[in-house]
């Protein structure tokens, strides 16, 4: 598969040639499930698309039953962005329902299937995203992270996945799963072409009351060969499996090598970052998704009455996670448990951004894990809780604000991806990509 850097050099003929024959090899890889379905918005570099993302005159589901028969009646920022920058938006990615999962298991469309192993999950939510780069059925793709959605699935499917700091990016037009999280960023093959997507997507957007007011690009100005200060995690990573370990010992060596100062930090127990992510994300998907009603748009059962309509209409249209989820924000939002549930969440998350800022004093970049595991195989993550805490290294990065990316390492015994994530302070998109840059030219990881 040609790279971004390579597709925004090619003629409209050529362009045209290789849309035909990429059609051609998603249809013949269609078990793998990455899309939804195949379109072609515009003449240029054709990029996929998560399913949350609003592309005008698309079918826009976010992977729910709730949303069929909704048209997106225009375009996300992003997608304007990337239009006249002369790329196009070329078929919509399978993805956990609402972006609420790890597996993408829980689509109205069904599981997608990991290229290095069709018997393991791709990661999610942005699942169909990861698996459709990594198969060679996109060049590059758009997905969403709320609390690693972007970063865990780019690990599980051996490619880059980058998030970039909250409001560098505009949410107008994605799809609301927790709105104090969310973050639209680029999948890549490497790390340069996710500075290429970044810089295109990215900026100061009126439509969006957080976005930030910055517009400094990155791409021009990647350098490698920039020394950097490079904190690592020894009781972080004990939860991780051996595999796993063994791919950050890896890295860090290969850091070294590369002439960069390993200094080691420590991030409190992580047992609290799930808990203030979990009560803060339900809390909030509770708010976004009250507006799924069955009046406005998108499916609608028809009931005895109105209420009978509001409660056919969401029992029928959203899955078990997405009820799930709800469920929990009513309950932490409720009378008598808000003070108790998610007034405490908050406070706990301000001490997760503090605790980043005081190590970023001193360091320029963390170096951490994605995930504790390779890719599960489909059905071992048997409950709700072990797909939460699976979760245990992303979420964080998150619930601070922060610009992380996903950059593939080595494989596992059993030849599973492994990637590791490097952290920068908020705003700090040029050194995370220039240590990335660094770190995936020391590796020299295949695919």
């Amino acid at each position: 598969m040609i790279t971004l850097k390579e597709a925004l050099k090619l003629s409209k003929d050529e362009l045209a040639k290789f849309k035909e024959e990429l059609k051609t090899n998603i249809e013949a890889n269609a078990d793998i499930n990455a899309y939804i379905d195949v379109h072609n918005v515009g003449e240029g570099v054709p990029i996929a698309i998560k399913d949350n993302i609003q592309v005008k005159e698309w079918s826009v589901t976010s992977g729910s039953n709730i949303l069929q028969g909704y048209i997106a009646p225009y375009n996300a920022t992003v997608i304007e962005k990337m239009l006249g920058a002369g790329l196009s938006a070329f078929g919509r990615t399978n993805m956990d329902e609402f972006a609420m999962g790890s597996t993408t298991e829980s689509s109205f469309y069904g599981k997608t299937l990991n290229p290095h192993n069709k018997d393991c999950v791709p990661g999610g939510s942005s699942g169909g995203s990861a698996a459709a780069v990594a198969a060679g059925l996109a060049i590059a793709a758009l997905g969403s992270d709320t609390g690693g959605s972007i970063r865990q699935p780019a690990s599980f499917c051996g490619i880059v996945g980058m998030k970039p700091t909250y409001g560098r990016v505009s949410r107008y037009g994605l799809g609301a799963y927790a709105s104090s999280l969310d973050q639209i960023g680029p999948m890549t093959q490497n790390v340069e072409d996710a500075a290429i997507l970044y810089d295109i997507i990215s900026g100061h957007d009126e439509k969006d009351s957080t976005s930030a007011n910055k517009n400094d690009k990155v791409s021009d100005k990647l350098n490698a060969s920039r020394k950097l200060r490079i904190a690592v995690l020894p009781k972080h990573i004990q939860n991780a499996s051996e595999d796993v370990k063994k791919a950050y010992e890896l890295a860090v060596n290969a850091l070294k090598n590369a002439g960069h100062e390993i200094v080691e930090a420590e991030l409190m127990d992580a047992k609290f970052d799930i808990s203030a992510y979990y009560i803060t994300a339900t809390a909030e998907a509770t708010t976004n998704l009250a507006r799924y009603d069955g009046i406005r748009y998108g499916n609608r059962v028809v009931g005895k009455d109105l209420n009978d309509t509001f409660i056919q209409t969401r029992s029928q249209g959203f899955g078990d996670e997405v009820k799930r989820r709800i469920l929990l924000g009513n309950f932490v939002l409720s009378s008598g448990y808000y003070e108790a549930y998610y007034v405490k969440a908050q406070k706990t998350r301000h001490l997760i951004k503090e605790q980043y800022e005081k190590i970023f004093e001193n360091v320029d970049l963390i170096l951490s894990p994605v995930a504790p595991t390779t890719a599960n195989k489909f059905g071992e993550l048997s409950t709700p809780m072990e797909m939460y805490l699976s979760d245990l290294y992303t979420i964080s990065v998150n619930l601070a604000g922060l610009p992380a990316i996903s950059v593939p390492v080595s494989k596992s015994s059993e030849g599973m991806p492994i990637g590791l994530q490097l952290i920068a302070n908020a705003y700090e998109e040029q050194t995370l990509f220039d240590g990335a840059l660094s770190l995936e030219r020391e590796i020299n990881y295949s695919r």
